[in-house]
């Protein structure tokens, strides 16, 4: 449905960060699924863990993230981010290697004004690795460096 040239318009993330390599399901404001491949030439893998590596649980939670804001804003603007505020219940069932292709599914569960609530499910050859719900809310990107 969106390959990468699409996802790059629509999300700010990008390489080595940008996670979400195509969208194959979106239902605007209610949910998507998207894949993302682990090449063990990303540049986590060499300390994490040289011998053995596994990609982080942290960044398992960002490729959910990044294909959530797919379905909060179709058009985002220049001057507005959605940031995470919450990760809660995030489970991780069998380590992510390189090789892995993931099958990343969110779900809209509440929103409310500034506030968006998903549930979110990493799987691997049909068998859930990770499962979570994630908030976030909208900020002015010129308040983040802003001074108090």
């Amino acid at each position: 449905m969106m390959n990468i040239t699409e996802i790059n318009r629509r999300i700010k993330q990008r390489p080595p960060f940008q996670m979400i390599e195509r969208v194959t399901a979106l239902t605007s404001g209610e949910s998507a699924e998207g894949v993302k491949t682990v090449a063990i030439n990303e540049p986590y893998f060499t300390g994490h863990f040289p011998d053995a590596p596994i990609m982080p649980g942290v960044l398992i939670i960002e490729s959910c993230a990044q294909l959530c804001s797919l379905v909060m804003d179709e058009k985002p603007s220049e001057d507005t981010l959605y940031v995470l505020l919450k990760v809660d219940g995030f489970k991780f069932l069998k380590p992510v290697i390189p090789g892995d292709t993931l099958q990343i599914s969110a779900k809209k569960t509440h929103s409310g004004g500034t506030l968006v609530s998903f549930d979110a499910s990493v799987r691997v050859d049909g068998a859930v690795r990770a499962k979570g719900s994630l908030t976030f809310t909208a900020i002015d990107k010129n308040s983040v460096y802003a001074e108090e």
